[in-house]
């Protein structure tokens, strides 16, 4: 295991095996989780020591590969490549609140989902817990620009990668590291019901967000292959508990897709089948991948579908769309790039 997905407390007790003082492990940490590139820059540690280090724990930290900034809003984002020749995606975009970097969780996905870019080629391998920390830290220091906020909503399916998940969100907010609140950590997933029920027993105070994009199984069969294996009733069923063991509310993504779930019929059935969740929907302007027909409701219909919402007591609101100049949606520069690369 690469020395920076180590929790504090796991580098201590390596570092006695090692024959090293339990601060020499603190003043590691802290370098790990400030971003160095290499052990010669801790200078605070003995020469002996570092060169040890170098030859047993190597830092691997990414290298950009594409950086492509938006002229429209100053969205960022970055293509990293691991240490192991693979590449996932990072954006950095600007709120009035603070700066948000949403990062990758595997490189590609196995979900499948008709609408993403991401999912196309499938799987190859699951991020450890140390790249994911990367795409924060390095992602920071090269845009010198500080992160407040962090979405789980790049390649990959979180709770697909669950304890690798797990261990990056302690890393993030350790108190010696980041330490970003979790209740500024989000988490999307397409609604892995078995994982979803595990992480509402952890109580962390992250915001989960489900890709719903459709109000019944009809619809989500059509473009969602995960709802086969867990349909609708069962995944609001999982939100309920989720809800039920954290007090947080329930974010639902839903990509608005010309002719399949944006009518009024279908904002009348979302509705229903939300009723007594604390629920927020953000609507999503569908962003446009080479490779789906499916294309992007008209405004019209996006005002009205988010009417009935609001009428109904339901908080919706239509995301603001960044970086489109830029291949902001997920996975289309990593594809354009393996393309490029063939």
């Amino acid at each position: 295991m690469n020395l920076k997905s180590h929790t504090l407390p796991e580098l201590t007790t390596l570092f006695k095996e090692m024959g090293q003082p339990a601060f020499r492990a603190k003043q590691v940490y802290t370098w790990l989780h400030r971003g160095v590139r290499t052990y010669d820059e801790m200078t605070n540690l003995p020469l002996t020591l570092r060169q040890q280090l170098a030859a047993e724990h190597p830092i691997a930290p990414p290298r950009v590969v594409r950086k492509q900034e938006s002229q429209r809003d100053g969205t960022i984002k970055y293509l990293w490549q691991l240490a192991d020749g693979n590449c996932v995606e990072t954006v950095l975009m600007r709120y009035h609140y603070g700066n948000t970097v949403c990062i990758s969780t595997e490189v590609g996905c196995p979900m499948g989902c008709a609408f993403c870019a991401s999912t196309l080629g499938g799987l190859v391998r699951r991020l450890e817990p140390y790249e994911m920390l990367d795409q924060v830290l390095f992602t920071q220091l090269d845009s010198g620009l500080s992160v407040s906020h962090i979405v789980l909503m790049g390649i990959g399916e979180p709770l697909d990668n669950f304890d690798n998940v797990l261990r990056f969100l302690e890393l993030v907010n350790s108190p010696e590291g980041m330490n970003i609140s979790m209740r500024h950590i989000s988490l999307s997933t397409c609604g892995l019901v078995p994982k979803i029920d595990a992480l509402a027993q952890k109580k962390l105070q992250i915001s989960l967000a489900i890709s719903l994009h459709g109000p019944n199984d009809a619809v989500r069969n059509q473009i969602m292959p995960v709802n086969k294996a867990y349909p609708i009733d069962e995944l609001l069923a999982a939100c309920r508990r989720y809800y039920e063991a954290t007090s947080r509310r329930i974010h639902f993504e839903y990509a608005m897709i010309d002719g399949l779930n944006d009518s009024p019929e279908a904002a009348r059935e979302l509705l229903r089948r939300l009723k007594g969740l604390p629920a927020h929907v953000n609507m999503i302007p569908l962003n446009h991948v080479e490779e789906s027909p499916l294309k992007p409701s008209s405004r019209k219909a996006v005002a009205a579908f988010q009417k009935i919402l609001e009428d109904g007591g339901v908080t919706a609101t239509v995301r603001r769309t960044l970086g489109g100049d830029i291949d902001a949606s997920c996975g289309q520069l990593r594809r354009k790039y393996n393309k490029q690369s063939q």
